[in-house]
């Protein structure tokens, strides 16, 4: 119930608030969002598998914004930075996509 509460309240601030991603950050956001779904819809999975570590998730949701974020980071300064977003979300997209078809299997057994 905790979870949600903190979505509910995430999300009135949010459309309360109107927040602005200052410029230099905005091209980290994108990347940061895909990893962060990357490690939800990991969570998920575990949870259905029944291996799901709450430790294990809050490292690697973080790990995976840290990350991502340091790769398009690295990218900028190296002056590839698109090259190495798309790489990113490729990798990250093959992931999620990987753990929503695992999902689907538990849950529709098909």
């Amino acid at each position: 119930m905790i979870p949600v509460l903190g979505l509910v309240v995430g999300v009135v601030a949010g459309l309360l608030l109107h927040p602005s991603v200052p410029v230099g950050l905005q091209p980290y956001l994108p990347i940061a969002v895909i990893a962060a779904l990357d490690a939800v819809f990991g969570g998920i999975r575990a949870i259905l598998d029944g291996i799901f570590d709450d430790k294990v998730f809050v490292v690697s949701f973080l790990s995976n914004v840290v990350v991502a974020a340091f790769i398009v980071f690295l990218g900028d300064q190296l002056g590839v930075g698109t090259q190495l977003s798309t790489g990113v979300v490729v990798v990250l997209g093959i992931r999620i996509f990987s753990n929503v078809a695992s999902i689907r299997r538990h849950l529709f057994k098909a």
